[in-house]
């Protein structure tokens, strides 16, 4: 790691550049996620998020702010070290609950407890500061306009036959597998199924698009340091014939072993490279490094179970929306996702019966 840094982009409110048909595409947005969990409510007669409805792992931990961080990185809920309770969800992304062998990109979303500090609109009356990872470092549009496409076609598949999604899952991961040996990467091919069959512990998550950090504007990643996490980077997991072999991996590691995760920030440092508005660029590291700010530990725990799931799928909802407004989301792709979450949230708890918490400092998941 270089001994200095480029000097920190600031943040201004003219980074972000909303089109004019904006709030449109937002409601369109909004409309095709909930006809997905209208979909799978008509079956199930149960609520689910539109995306990201099956978890895998509800986890209570801590995260610990580090200490003498530079004044670049001390910004927001990182001004100062501190511990805070945390909540984790690890989950895949369809808005269906389909057996694991139909392999698809990875979530990890935390809710971080007991946090005060100026609020983001619509979050005034809350203590807490979520954020909402994926498993990939970009997303898979530009925009919110051209992720309406996409989840258009997403949305027709909902509920199809599992057997016929576990073979088009078989033969997308043949494919991404050939792309890979190539040295290349597909999005898209993940996206519908053919995510490799490996360990959910041992992936690194990112915020994906950008959000801001206090004075400055900057990207997320959350990155397994503790060795039992490490030894299970790109491991195999052969998920065939278990129905919910990713949670039952996840339950199996946290019965004995604790999980340490580092949490960094990528700063924006250059306005051509590193754009704000478009989800899908890579901000390069040579141009600014991911830096440690703070780290994630959850001891050994029932990692998931009936009751818990009840409390953490059901009364929970992770948005970048809920938080300070230090850590403002940033870009189309982010401003969508509010409409999009709070329509979520509202339908899961007018169908389930069941109000959503944002928990107290205190708060323990059952189970």
């Amino acid at each position: 790691m270089p001994a200095a840094f480029a000097k920190p982009l600031p943040y201004a409110p003219s980074v972000e550049t909303p089109g004019p048909d904006e709030a449109q595409i937002f409601q369109e947005l909004a409309e095709t996620l909930l006809s997905i969990s209208a979909r799978t409510f008509e079956d199930s007669g149960h609520a689910n998020r539109s995306v990201h409805a099956k978890s895998h792992g509800l986890l209570i931990g801590r995260l610990d702010v580090l200490d003498d961080l530079p004044a670049e990185l001390a910004q927001g809920l990182f001004a100062r070290a501190e511990s805070y309770p945390a909540i984790l969800r690890l989950s895949t992304t369809p808005g269906d609950i389909l057996p694991d062998s139909v392999s698809t990109p990875r979530g990890l979303a935390v809710k971080v407890l007991g946090v005060t500090g100026e609020r983001l609109p619509g979050s005034e009356d809350e203590a807490t500061q979520d954020f909402v990872m994926a498993n990939a470092p970009v997303f898979a549009a530009p925009d919110a306009r051209q992720f309406l496409k996409t989840l258009k076609l997403l949305a027709t598949t909902t509920d199809r036959a599992e057997t016929a999604k576990k073979l088009l899952s078989a033969g997308l991961r043949a494919a991404e597998r050939v792309v890979e040996a190539f040295g290349g990467e597909s999005p898209t091919l993940k996206t519908l199924g053919g995510h490799p069959e490996t360990h959910i512990l041992g992936e690194t998550f990112y915020s994906q698009a950008a959000l801001r950090h206090g004075a400055h504007i900057a990207k997320l990643q959350i990155v397994p340091v503790s060795p039992e996490l490490t030894a299970l980077a790109d491991a195999p997991l052969n998920v065939n014939g278990k129905p919910n072999g990713l949670r039952e991996a996840v339950v199996e590691f946290f019965r004995d072993h604790e999980a340490v995760w580092e949490l960094r920030a990528q700063l924006r440092t250059d306005e051509a490279r590193m754009p704000v508005e478009d989800a899908s660029v890579l901000w390069p590291e040579e141009l600014s490094p991911y830096r440690s700010i703070a780290r994630l530990t959850v001891p050994p725990q029932t990692a998931w179970s009936e009751e818990r799931s009840r409390a953490g799928d059901d009364r929970l909802s992770f948005s970048p929306w809920h938080g300070l407004a230090a850590h403002r989301p940033l870009g189309s792709i982010m401003r969508a996702r509010r409409l999009a979450y709070d329509r979520s949230a509202e339908f899961r708890m007018e169908r389930n019966g069941c109000p959503m918490q944002e928990p107290a400092a205190g708060y323990r998941l059952p189970g």
